[in-house]
C-alpha cells in the first residue's frame, strides 16, 4: 500500500492559470487556491496538451497524446451523437489503475468522455452532468448517479459541492480513496452566476475595460457571442464569479475532508483541462475561439497545484514545463500504481515527483512543450513558439520574451529560419514517436473529430 493513500483531484473546466490570485491576478479572489499554492507546490509553467475539453481530459486520464488516444475535439452531447458511447473503451484509465491497487474511485461533476448517462469506466461511484445542452449555471437539470437519472434544482457548482461533501461524509468503504471533482462554473455561458458574486467584480474591473487587440491571424468564432463582445466587462465579471464558486467549493470540500480526518493523509491536486481567453487577443474561448485554431498562451496554460504538507514539499514554486501527460506519470509514481500496459501506453509524460519531494530520483526537465489540436501542432520553448497549420500561410512563430502577447508573427523573418527549421523537425520527431497512424491529428478523415466544429481549411470563415 502506498504511503499516500488518498487523492482528491480537482479538474475544472476552462479555468485558465491567469484567472487565479496565486498566478498573479489581483482582480480575482481565490483564497482557498492561494492557500493550497502557498502551502504546497505550485507549477508555474503547466500546460494542456490540447486546448479543448475532451482531448485534454483524455490526455490526463491516459498519459497519452490526442494522436495516440484518438480524441481530438470536444465530444458533442447533441442528438447527432451517441451520448453514451465510451470513447475511452480501448484505453486503460487512471481510475482503473487506482482500482487495481485497491482504491475506491469516485467521480463527481463533469466527465465529457462519453458515457454521459451510464456508469463511468474505472469509477466505483459517479454523480455527473448528463447530456442535456446547453449547460446553464443555475436551474433544473438531470444528473446521473451511477447511471440513474436524478433531477436537481440549483446552482451547478453548489450541487457538485454538496455531492462531494455527502460522499466524503457517508462513504463506508475502508479503502484509500481516489476522488475526481469536475467543476464547470468557469465554462461558458459567461452569464447566470449569482449577482452577489458578479457585482463585486463589476466594481473592481474598470468601466473602460475592453477586449484586447484582435488576434491578427484569424477570425473569431464559437463562444464569442455578440453579447460578450458588447459587454466584455460583464462577461469577465461573470467568469470571475465562476472562479469564486469553484474556489469556495474547494474550501468547503477540503474542510469536509478535514472533518473526516482525511486531510493529513491526502494529496490534493488542483488543475484544469485547458486555459481560456476572456478578451485577451480579442478572443472569448479556448483553442477553438478562433479560426485557424489557436495555441495562444491563455488557451494552453493551466493552474497546477499539489498540496499535502505532511507528505510533499510545501511553499514551493516550480518553473519546469509540465503538462497533463506528466501529471499522469507523476501520479502513477507517487501512488506506486502498477501499469499493466506501460509499454503499449508509450506515454510522452515524465514524472516530476522529484520536484514535489526533493528526492534524488532523476528528473531532467524538458526544454520543449508540445501541443496539438486536430491538424494544428505546436512546439514551445522558454523563448520561442512555433505553430504549424495545414496551410503554410497560417504558420506562426513568436519570440515570447520580446513579444509575450504574441502580436508579431516572425515565421517569414529570415533571421529565424534556422530556429524554425529546428523546431519543426522537433515537432515531426515528437509526433512520429507519440502518435498512432489511425489516430493522428493530421489525418483528414478523423473519426473522433467533432463534425460540428471540424475545420474545413478550404472554407472562408467570418463573424
Amino acid at each position: 500500500m502506498s504511503n499516500f493513500p488518498n487523492l482528491i483531484l480537482f479538474l475544472s473546466d476552462d479555468h485558465a492559470a491567469w484567472a487565479c490570485g496565486c498566478y498573479g491576478n489581483e482582480e480575482v479572489h481565490t483564497p482557498n487556491l492561494d492557500y493550497l499554492a502557498n502551502n504546497g507546490v505550485q507549477m508555474l509553467n503547466a500546460f494542456t496538451p490540447t486546448p479543448v475539453c475532451s482531448p485534454a481530459r483524455a490526455c490526463l486520464m491516459t498519459g497519452r497524446t490526442s494522436s495516440q488516444h484518438g480524441v481530438h475535439d470536444y465530444i458533442g452531447t447533441t442528438a447527432n451523437f451517441d451520448v453514451d458511447f465510451n470513447w475511452m473503451q480501448d484505453e486503460v484509465l487512471l481510475p482503473q489503475l487506482f482500482q487495481r491497487s485497491g482504491y475506491e474511485t469516485a467521480l463527481i461533476g463533469k466527465w465529457h468522455l462519453g458515457q454521459e448517462r451510464i456508469a463511468k469506466q474505472g469509477f466505483d461511484y459517479s454523480f455527473t452532468l448528463g447530456p442535456d445542452y446547453p449547460i446553464l449555471h443555475q436551474g433544473k437539470r438531470t444528473w446521473y448517479r451511477n447511471g440513474e437519472p436524478e433531477v436537481r434544482q440549483g446552482l451547478l457548482s453548489a450541487i457538485i459541492t454538496e455531492e462531494a461533501q455527502s460522499f466524503l461524509r457517508n462513504r463506508t468503504q475502508d479503502k484509500p480513496l481516489f476522488l475526481v471533482i469536475g467543476h464547470y462554473a468557469t465554462h461558458s455561458p459567461w452569464s447566470g452566476h449569482p449577482d452577489r458574486l458578479v457585482e463585486p467584480y463589476l466594481s473592481k474591473i474598470p468601466s473602460s475595460f475592453q477586449a484586447g487587440p484582435q488576434y491578427p491571424f484569424g477570425v473569431l468564432v464559437n463562444e464569442a457571442t455578440d453579447a460578450t463582445r458588447e459587454n466584455p466587462r460583464l462577461a469577465r465579471s461573470q467568469y470571475y464569479a465562476g472562479v469564486t464558486e469553484i474556489d469556495t467549493s474547494v474550501g468547503a470540500i477540503l474542510q469536509e475532508a478535514a472533518d473526516r480526518q482525511l486531510d493529513r493523509n491526502t494529496v490534493v491536486i488542483y488543475t484544469a483541462d485547458h486555459g481560456l481567453n476572456c478578451g485577451q487577443h480579442g478572443l472569448w474561448g479556448k483553442g477553438n475561439a478562433s479560426y485557424p485554431l489557436n495555441m495562444v498562451e491563455e488557451s494552453i496554460r493551466v493552474p497546477l497545484i499539489f498540496h499535502a504538507p505532511s507528505l510533499l514539499l510545501s511553499k514551493q514554486k516550480r518553473t519546469e514545463m509540465v503538462d497533463h501527460t506528466d501529471v499522469f506519470r507523476t501520479i502513477c509514481e507517487l501512488f506506486c500504481l502498477e501499469d499493466p500496459i506501460a509499454e503499449r501506453r508509450n506515454s510522452p509524460g515524465l514524472s516530476f515527483l522529484a520536484s514535489l519531494t526533493n528526492t534524488r530520483s532523476k528528473f531532467h526537465p524538458k526544454t520543449l512543450q508540445f501541443g496539438e489540436y486536430g491538424p494544428v501542432r505546436m512546439a514551445r520553448s522558454e523563448q520561442y513558439k512555433l505553430v504549424i497549420h495545414p496551410q503554410e500561410e497560417n504558420n506562426l512563430f513568436f519570440d515570447l520574451k520580446q513579444d509575450p502577447q504574441e502580436r508579431t508573427n516572425l515565421y517569414h523573418d529570415h533571421r529565424h529560419e534556422k530556429m524554425i527549421t529546428t523546431m519543426r523537425c522537433q515537432i515531426d520527431a515528437y509526433f512520429a514517436r507519440f502518435s498512432e497512424e489511425k489516430h493522428a491529428g493530421t489525418r483528414t478523415d478523423l473519426p473522433h473529430f467533432n463534425p460540428h466544429v471540424a475545420w474545413d481549411y478550404d472554407k472562408e470563415y467570418s463573424l
